[in-house]
């Protein structure tokens, strides 16, 4: 009988492209949306796409979910109670006997003493390796993709990222590897990556005006790169709960001293092919970044 896959976080920036990974490999996938309507997009990659609707706040609605489930791609959202939310999520992967979870984390989640957003990775990680099911952790770096979902406007609209990053450099990755890499350990033997650990990065670190220069080159228009003083960018997230500015804010000063520029070999390792390099990025999403 042909195993099924469930992917939380569906409709977002990994999930969708996992979906697609799982469904071109002819995988039974459902897919958990906080809306039918909303996930109906996902069924252009497959008619046959199970959508399942999860509420984060009814954990009652988690069992329906997990029914039937073999493995499970764990992915928690950008939110104060994703604490929870993650312990939600295995209780209920393990009440349904899944065999394997793979858990979407962040780069540096092992750092010690750390960042908050890492100290929070870690310490979902952390349940699900008490937990008893057997599980993957992957641990990716900033997504390429921040500069369509994130920066797109002003680079559209002004030609101009603006970030408080000084010339750190950073191993961004391309959302479609991360997913690629999910896919494989999904539809791999579950013994071989029991316990594992990845951390996931592109090809090579760049700083960002390399990036404005790459994105300019890729739409034909000059982009320039402008470094926003640390106060301004505080400023810029005004509206924003506190902890996820100061959680932002301690991130991008890791990103300004050059702690995200490392590189590994596991993009190549798990998927028999080499990271996307940012030209290749920008490339294939420069439609998104010209002007309307």
């Amino acid at each position: 009988m042909a195993e099924t896959i469930l992917v939380t976080g569906a409709t977002g920036t990994v999930g969708s492209e996992l979906v697609r990974a799982l469904i071109n490999r002819g995988v039974n996938t459902r897919a958990a949306v906080h809306s039918i309507i909303k996930g109906d997009r996902l069924r252009h990659f497959n008619p046959e796409v199970q959508l399942v609707e999860v509420d984060y706040h009814r954990p009652a609605s988690l069992p329906l979910a997990f029914t039937g489930v073999d493995r499970v791609f764990l992915l928690t959202p950008f939110s104060d109670q994703q604490l929870i939310i993650n312990q939600q999520l295995v209780d209920a992967a393990k009440a349904a006997g899944v065999q394997q979870v793979v858990r979407l984390s962040a780069a540096g989640a092992d750092m010690e003493p750390g960042i908050q957003l890492g100290r929070w990775h870690r310490q979902m990680e952390q349940y699900l390796e008490q937990s008893g099911l057997s599980h993957v952790i992957l641990r990716p770096t900033s997504f390429m993709q921040n500069f369509v979902n994130y920066q797109g406007q002003s680079i559209r609209e002004q030609g101009a990222i603006y970030l408080p990053l000084g010339e750190g450099r950073m191993s961004y990755i391309d959302a479609f590897d991360i997913a690629e890499v999910a896919a494989a350990i999904l539809t791999d033997d579950v013994a071989k990556h029991h316990g594992q650990a990845y951390t996931l990065t592109g090809p090579q670190a760049v700083n960002h005006t390399e990036i404005a220069g790459i994105i300019g080159q890729a739409t034909g228009r000059p982009v320039q790169y402008v470094d926003v003083p640390e106060t301004a960018a505080r400023q810029a997230m005004q509206g924003a709960p506190q902890w996820m500015v100061d959680s932002m804010m301690e991130l991008n000063a890791l990103g300004k001293a050059g702690h995200l520029a490392g590189t590994t070999p596991a993009v190549e390792q798990l998927t028999g092919r080499p990271p996307r390099s940012f030209q290749e990025f920008a490339q294939e999403h420069r439609h998104e970044l010209m002007p309307a």
